[in-house]
């Protein structure tokens, strides 16, 4: 479909296809390199790399990356929440969690930002937002709780720090609806993985350093990957489908991303894929399903 005409687009769905199954390709990866690399580091470099190419790519498009002044402290904010907090935060919920159960708490993000949507935008939630938060949580705890008390406590610090990440990206997203950065979309998004990245490279080079030369060849397979595709091409993509798309459409067209992750994460990690993270990630995503449409 055309965002205009709504007739098929071959194209418009490739590049959804491209976006939504990148991103959810990015969590197995991470997690196999956060068994090899301090956390920092395991995103700081990737990040940094692709907030590179992505700055070169919408140069050379001809798209101005110029800034007003006085829409740096907007740009630096939303960075901080969309870009540090939730690369962060999400990084650092998988030292507790696996790839799978970390995307799943991930990917109740629409949900909070459909509640923060309240006091932010004056959006009163519905009931069916209501219970769609109700169905995201009934998923987030029977992916925790299924396996015993001990291992559901052992996993809340990585679920509590991920919902984090999730509530500061909501609050990210909200603020740019209320007070939305006068940049093209690109080069907004541009300017926001170079700066979000910026504190993690910081803390990468404060903290202690692996020892590069003993970092095998799969690892830095991995942070190629992740800088060339989730980090970069996947934005790109998704701007460029969101032209030729109904917005709703490319919405529910993102929710393949965590299924990805979850698959992802079975065939190349070992991780377990039964009956309880299906019904989980099936919980989670109806729940993010009659959020978005409540």
């Amino acid at each position: 479909m055309t965002a205009k005409t709504g007739r098929a687009d071959p194209l418009g769905l490739a590049l959804l296809a491209v976006a939504v199954i990148g991103w959810g390709s990015n969590w197995p990866p991470l997690k196999y390199l956060l068994g090899l690399l301090p956390p920092m580091a395991a995103r700081a470099w990737p990040g940094l790399a692709a907030a590179l190419l992505l700055m070169t790519v919408v140069a050379v498009s001809g798209v101005s990356l110029r800034v007003p002044l006085h829409v740096w402290p907007r740009l630096v904010l939303i960075a901080l929440l969309n870009i540090t907090a939730w690369m962060v935060l999400a990084t650092l919920s998988l030292g507790w969690l696996s790839a799978s159960e970390g995307t799943i708490v991930a990917y109740t993000m629409p949900v909070w930002t459909a509640l923060l949507a309240w006091p932010v935008l004056g959006e009163r939630p519905s009931l069916p937002r209501l219970f769609g938060l109700a169905l995201s949580l009934a998923g987030v705890v029977l992916l925790i709780g299924a396996r015993g008390l001990d291992i559901g406590l052992a996993k809340l610090p990585g679920v509590l720090i991920g919902l984090s990440g999730c509530t500061l990206f909501a609050l990210g997203t909200v603020i740019t609806k209320r007070w939305p950065i006068p940049l093209p979309p690109a080069a907004g998004v541009a300017w926001q993985v170079l700066i979000g990245m910026l504190p993690v490279v910081v803390a990468a080079l404060i903290l202690p350093q692996p020892d590069w030369s003993a970092v095998p060849k799969g690892a830095w397979a991995a942070m190629a990957y992740m800088a060339l595709l989730p980090l970069s091409l996947c934005y790109l993509a998704w701007f460029a489908a969101l032209r030729r798309l109904p917005a709703s459409l490319a919405t529910q067209g993102s929710l393949l991303a965590p299924v990805t992750a979850v698959l992802g994460a079975a065939i190349f990690l070992g991780e377990p894929l039964g009956w309880r993270e299906i019904l989980a990630l099936t919980l989670v995503l109806g729940g993010v399903v009659m959020a978005a449409r409540g």
